[in-house]
């Protein structure tokens, strides 16, 4: 890990490695609580969303040229209907918040400070454009007893606390996904955090 570096990539910088950052994704997604049995054609579209949002944003993080990390973010109002439906529902004007889209880290690159540091860049970033009063992500939600959970599972709940993020029960949508043990996608609820940028 001699070389590890972050780096910050938006627009066309980010073609060129949108099949890293996919095949990232799909092994990091295999992971509680997500359990993604995705593939490589699906997550280089859906990655280039960001690539063609204005104003969206990948942070990378690399250990020499490998991609071994990456966090996500765009303006609220580039995303689709069910991730701001619950913010127009709720009295939020989406051009006012930026989404935190998805922070995925190879397992042996955990505990560095990466998590915080994918945070602090994209709260930047959101800052620099200067029009936005809240950052918001989603996360799923999984059932306490649910058969996969790992003994040793760790929500992330206290990094997202400690990051200034508050929990919104009221902000859910879901996502559709098919998981390891699924033939077929089933929605899966999700739970919004925001932040007051001010």
């Amino acid at each position: 890990m001699s070389e590890l570096h972050v780096e910050c990539r938006t627009g066309a910088d980010l073609i060129a490695d949108l099949p890293a950052l996919a095949r990232l994704r799909i092994r990091v997604f295999r992971e509680y609580p997500y359990l993604y049995a995705g593939d490589a054609e699906y997550e280089e579209c859906y990655l280039r969303t960001y690539a063609e949002a204005p104003d969206g944003l990948v942070v990378l993080v690399r250990d020499g040229a490998r991609v071994v990390g990456a966090s996500s973010a765009l303006p609220l109002a580039a995303e689709t209907p069910n991730v701001i439906e619950p913010f127009t529902t709720h009295g939020y004007a989406p051009e006012r918040v930026f989404y935190y889209g998805e922070s995925v880290l190879l397992p042996e690159y955990r505990g560095l400070g990466l998590g915080r540091r994918f945070f602090d860049e994209r709260e930047a970033h959101a800052r620099r454009l200067g029009r936005f009063d809240f950052a918001c992500f989603c996360a799923v939600e999984r059932p306490a007893d649910h058969p996969r959970r790992p003994a040793d599972y760790r929500p992330l709940d206290g990094l997202w606390a400690k990051q200034g993020f508050v929990k919104q029960p009221q902000l859910r949508t879901t996502f559709s996904w098919r998981d390891l043990d699924e033939a077929e996608e089933t929605p899966k609820p999700m739970v919004f955090w925001l932040k007051r940028l001010d």
